[in-house]
């Protein structure tokens, strides 16, 4: 992209609200620009076409077809760089990871209370995600569908080896590729990715319905075991504790690093080892 140019983006939401913010959040913003808006997929049908847009960012819930319909269905005949907008609920949630898995780069949460005060609170990241977003070069949606390999019973027992995984934005997808290639047997796995707290559960059952190993939400004191994947919670570090040919799983409230918790550490009797996580692309 010209370094010059402005990212160039379309909104898409039924809330004249929640258009009227965004295309304050974006124009207040000396790089990119709002070129069209649109209450429904099918208004932005024709919008995309005419305005070329880089970036576009899409409600969930809308009337006339859906936000995920409208995903599917432009990821396979024109992809682009998608940014959702979403509700932090259990059901928004799992919508969410459906969206990110058809292709969706990332997503911006909805308040839930005083919506005008709380996206003004996070006009720097939603400007930063619209910045990534227009850097990514987005793949045709593969039609075929995730497909669930049976399990086996792991024939390991000792957690001496571990498998740490981090991401960032963008990198839902590519975990999920990780996972479902792997056999059942492999060392226990650590996963900590960019999310907020009401999607990692979501995001944890998800991926234990496509893998070959059970994947779920790390919990404090358990002990990491082969076979398994363990997604550190949205609200915390995750940490782990040596215990003899064992490690252990500790959640810390710590100070938040770059507006989040998402910090792996490991320690022994001996030694005492931080990795910060680092992204993961497809």
């Amino acid at each position: 992209m010209n370094a010059r140019r402005k990212i160039r983006v379309v909104i898409v939401d039924d809330s004249a609200l929640i258009r009227g913010l965004l295309s304050d959040i974006i124009n207040s913003q000396e790089d990119m620009e709002v070129v069209g808006v649109a209450a429904d997929p099918l208004a932005a049908r024709e919008m995309i076409r005419s305005r070329h847009p880089d970036v576009i960012t899409l409600d969930v819930e809308m009337p006339r077809m859906d936000g995920i319909e409208f995903l599917e269905k432009l990821m396979r005949l024109r992809p682009m760089p998608v940014l959702m907008v979403s509700s932090l609920t259990e059901k928004g949630s799992e919508t969410t990871l459906r969206a990110l898995e058809l292709g969706a780069v990332d997503f911006v949460t909805k308040p839930k209370l005083d919506i005008a005060r709380g996206m003004h609170e996070y006009i720097e990241e939603i400007a930063e995600k619209i910045r990534v977003a227009a850097r990514v070069r987005v793949r045709r949606l593969d039609p075929t569908p995730a497909r669930r390999l049976p399990r086996l019973g792991s024939r390991r027992a000792s957690t001496e080896k571990l498998v740490a995984i981090g991401a960032s934005t963008g990198g839902t997808e590519a975990i999920k590729d990780v996972l479902v290639a792997l056999p059942p047997d492999c060392p226990g796995i650590l996963i900590a990715q960019h999310m907020p707290e009401g999607f990692t559960k979501s995001f944890s059952q998800r991926l234990d319905s496509l893998s070959r190993l059970r994947v779920k939400e790390a919990e404090d004191g358990e002990r990491i075991l082969p076979g398994h994947a363990y997604v550190a919670p949205g609200h915390s570090h995750l940490l782990l504790k040596r215990s003899g040919a064992n490690y252990m799983a500790v959640l810390s409230q710590s100070a938040p690093v770059n507006r989040g918790r998402r910090w792996m550490s490991c320690s022994s009797p001996s030694r005492r080892t931080r990795v910060r996580t680092q992204s993961v692309s497809s």
